[in-house]
C-alpha cells in the first residue's frame, strides 16, 4: 500500500500544548475510525509551524478526505517513492 507524507501549515504548531496534541490525535483517530482500515496514520513530526503525518493509503483521495471530515489543513500531499537510510550507502 501507497505511504505518503502530508505537509498541514499550522501556525504555532511547535507551541501547542500537550492537551491541544492530544485533541488533534483524538479527532484524527476518530475520523480514522469511521473510514475503515483503508487508510493507517502511522506518525507525525510537528515543527515550529507545520506539521509532517505519515499516512498509509490506496491514495491521495482518501487522505483528502480524512482532512476534510477532520478539519484538518492538507497543504501538500506526496506519495512516498522509496525510503533511504544510512543502511543505503552500504
Amino acid at each position: 500500500m501507497p505511504k505518503f507524507i502530508i505537509e498541514r501549515e499550522i501556525e504555532g504548531a511547535g507551541n501547542l500544548s500537550k492537551a491541544e496534541l492530544y485533541g488533534i490525535s483524538q479527532k484524527s483517530c476518530g475520523v480514522l475510525s469511521g473510514m475503515g482500515t483503508q487508510i493507517q496514520w502511522l506518525e507525525s513530526f510537528v515543527t515550529d509551524n507545520k506539521i509532517y503525518c505519515v499516512y498509509i493509503a490506496p491514495d491521495a483521495e482518501i487522505v483528502r478526505e480524512h482532512a476534510r471530515q477532520g478539519g484538518f489543513p492538507a497543504n501538500s500531499i506526496s506519495q512516498v517513492k522509496a525510503v533511504i537510510d544510512p543502511t543505503t550507502a552500504e
